[in-house]
């Protein structure tokens, strides 16, 4: 037996958009918690951080304050040439301003967390000790007497 067929072609159902702003705000939402913010934008090369064995990480971010000390970025290189620079925030700087940004990494934080301050200095492997010499003097001159120096696990 034949079947009998409407001649109209059937369209299909429009897709439900009534879910869409749900799954929009669960989007906005999750990258909102897994995304990291860059706390400042590198000037010098990615320094290649010196390996060790025995090391403690440090509990609270928002006291350390972060000094690179690395070769600048190939497009600052004409400007600065290959030696290593000192980078403090978002501009790179002579050993002489240190004092100004630690009193301006002191004035940002809570008064109470003020003496809790720690430096971190993020050397290059490759750089010369003298620069963190001159660097760590200021930093006894400016009264910035907690250090810690990065590093990477050594397997």
């Amino acid at each position: 037996m034949a079947q009998f067929r409407s001649k109209e072609k059937k369209t299909p159902p429009p897709i439900s958009t009534q879910s869409l702003p749900d799954i929009i705000f669960m989007l906005i939402f999750f990258f909102m918690v897994a995304t990291t913010m860059r706390e400042s934008t590198l000037l010098v090369k990615k320094p290649h951080l010196p390996k060790a064995t025995e090391f403690v990480k440090l509990e609270k971010k928002s006291l350390v304050s972060n000094i690179y000390i690395a070769a600048p970025s190939n497009a600052l290189q004409k400007l600065y040439g290959t030696q290593p620079v000192i980078q403090l925030n978002e501009a790179i700087e002579d050993v002489s301003k240190i004092a100004k940004f630690v009193e301006l990494e002191r004035e940002s934080m809570p008064a109470n967390d003020r003496s809790q301050m720690t430096v971190s200095l993020k050397v290059d492997s490759k750089a010369r000790m003298g620069i963190v010499t001159d660097v760590k003097q200021e930093l006894r001159k400016a009264n910035a007497l907690k250090i810690s120096y990065s590093v990477v696990p050594k397997n």
